[in-house]
């Protein structure tokens, strides 16, 4: 059973930083990519950012240039945001996807204390 926790969400003023972490229970180069998406009240989930095991990135328009996703060790996936914005809160998930199959974390939330 595939396992994804996120971390690292929290309050952020507006302009603030904050850096995501996803644990994997397995290495994520076992995975066909590995992405972030996010969710806000009442809306649709949506692609943040997704890095290919074979370093393909794609960002989210809203994500270019102040998001970054990163893989820095063999179990973890990384957003590193910047210059965040209220229209950024909302739950930040993990997705692992292997062939046909997505693996979905929890969620952290992320919210604008402005």
């Amino acid at each position: 059973q595939v396992q994804l926790l996120e971390s690292g969400g929290g309050l952020v003023q507006a302009g603030g930083s904050l850096r995501l972490s996803c644990a994997a229970s397995e290495s994520i180069y076992e995975f066909n990519s590995m992405g972030w998406y996010r969710q806000a009240p009442g809306k649709e989930r949506k692609l943040v950012a997704r890095s290919t095991v074979g370093g393909t990135t794609n960002y989210a328009d809203f994500a270019k240039g102040r998001f970054t996703i990163s893989r820095e060790n063999p179990n973890a996936v990384y957003l590193q945001m910047l210059g965040l914005k209220s229209e950024d809160t909302a739950v930040y998930y993990c997705k692992a996807k292997r062939h046909s199959r997505n693996y979905w974390g929890q969620g952290t939330q992320v919210t604008d204390s402005s």
